[in-house]
């Protein structure tokens, strides 16, 4: 059986190669906060000290295994990456397969199964909740950090970045849920 830990390095290294190649994030992107996993990292990143006692090393493969899967097509009830992901599907696969937690449902049940946190107080791996069809929670995106998510927008797009500051999103995110302690 192989090491989850080499996998996921696998998948970093194969994210970093495919991103690399194409040079430049899509218009209005900005590259994600950086992850880091401990104490030493986050000094060296410049993460504040107090940042680092909220830092979870689930929460870190959450956020790579996420944004291992840009550019993945969407497919309306899809739950996995072959056949394409909505976006409660791909919260519940990423979280599955990264962090062995199972989170199930559509974007409302989802919501129902977290704690709620402040905008201010998001973390990586945290998800982000919208109200997209002037429904409450009907969108569900994974935050990565410095006001970003990753999310599988609709049947016209793929599996990318947007931001929670400004666009479309902005003026309907709902709030955000954590699922670690």
């Amino acid at each position: 059986m192989a090491n989850p830990r080499y996998s996921l390095a696998a998948l970093l290294a194969s994210s970093t190669l495919v991103l690399g190649a194409c040079g430049v994030l899509p218009y209005g992107t900005q590259s994600p906060a950086p992850v880091v996993s401990s104490r030493a990292g986050a000094e060296a990143q410049g993460v504040g000290a107090g940042d680092t006692a909220n830092i979870n090393d689930k929460a870190n493969d959450v956020v790579l295994f996420a944004l291992g899967l840009i550019e993945t097509g969407y497919r309306f009830g899809g739950k996995n990456p072959e056949a394409g992901l909505d976006c409660s599907g791909m919260v519940s696969y990423v979280y599955q397969k990264s962090a062995d937690m199972r989170l199930a449902g559509s974007a409302a049940d989802l919501a129902r199964q977290g704690k709620p946190v402040p905008p201010d107080r998001l973390r990586p791996g945290d998800l982000v909740f919208f109200n997209t069809r002037n429904k409450a929670y009907s969108h569900v995106g994974i935050y990565i950090g410095d006001d970003r998510f990753v999310h599988a927008p609709n049947s016209r797009g793929k599996v990318r970045t947007e931001s929670l500051r400004n666009g479309w999103f902005a003026a309907r995110f709902e709030e955000g849920r954590t699922y670690f302690d």
